[in-house]
């Protein structure tokens, strides 16, 4: 489905859109860009900060250059492998966003709570592990949605309600009951998902254990401000998500969902870069190096 149905709105539909995923791209770039030619920065946290910039230019690129190019060609058609492809990738991707989030707060509990231990705890050689891990589970979950979605022989219809292959449309689209696949696919999503946010959720109370125990008020500032940057993403991110999966189905209307899809999968990605450049003095002063070296 299109956003609009107007053929003069198809132009600034473009434009919006594609400027969009430009701001996305080059912010994002540009924050992997500072995290490794600055060698302040070379730690586990602007590690996996890098590795999540590079999962959500992969994740809007999976969904938005599609859409770029069917209003460009005015065309809204998707091959039935393109349509699992593009489901595969989204939910990779979703997860990669998960995963990493989650190491990612582990690493600030560790720097907050146990500053001592950190450079063993979070030795640079060792985080290599986290991501083949975090790519890992996120590539496995992916495929039991992909296996789950390959079990559905017949469709009613052919008109998927959103901009993109999204899991849940497939299967409203089922002729057949898919009561049993729609359960499975609700325990792999809760397996998922539930796990890292538990895993946020129990750093988080760490950290905030940790900070109440400093006496100093500004001491408290100084641990708190390495990881407010972070906070503000897990925040936005789980926020959209809730809106999209779980406001959408209490009140669900095609329209609705395709902006809480649009907010999830890519005004997220385009603002996390913004967000962490902004809160964060390091991201900050390597990006105005990079700025006199091209000026």
């Amino acid at each position: 489905m299109s956003f609009s149905e107007d053929p003069d709105l198809q132009p600034i539909l473009f434009g919006l859109f594609l400027s969009i995923y430009l701001v996305m791209l080059l912010g994002n770039f540009f924050l992997m860009l500072a995290s490794s030619c600055d060698s302040h920065l070379h730690t586990p946290m602007y590690f996996f900060l890098s590795s999540l910039s590079l999962a959500d230019i992969c994740l809007t690129s999976s969904t938005v250059l599609k859409m770029i190019m069917d209003i460009l060609t005015h065309s809204r058609v998707i091959s039935y492998v393109g349509c699992l492809t593009q489901m595969s990738l989204f939910i990779l991707f979703v997860y990669m966003d998960n995963m990493l989030l989650t190491v990612m707060t582990y690493d600030c509990s560790v720097a907050i709570c146990h500053p001592l231990h950190y450079a063993a705890s979070m030795n640079p050689r060792l985080c290599v592990l986290p991501l083949f891990l975090s790519v890992f589970v996120s590539l496995l979950g992916s495929q039991v949605h992909n296996l789950i979605a390959l079990q559905i022989t017949c469709f009613e219809g052919m008109a998927i309600a959103n901009f993109f292959c999204d899991a849940s449309q497939l299967l409203n689209l089922a002729c057949s009951d898919t009561l049993i696949r729609t359960i499975a696919t609700y325990i792999v999503t809760a397996i998922f998902g539930l796990f890292p946010i538990s895993g946020i959720v129990s750093s988080y109370y760490k950290i905030v254990s940790s900070l109440l125990k400093i006496s100093k008020s500004g001491g408290k500032c100084k641990a708190f401000s390495t990881c407010s940057s972070h906070l503000s993403v897990v925040c936005l991110f789980y926020r959209t998500g809730l809106i999209t999966y779980v406001g959408a189905s209490v009140s669900y209307s095609p329209s609705k969902a395709m902006v809480a899809s649009l907010m999830y999968s890519v005004v997220t990605p385009m603002l996390n870069p913004f967000i962490y450049s902004l809160r964060n003095r390091d991201i900050s002063s390597s990006l105005k190096m990079l700025r006199s070296w091209w000026v």
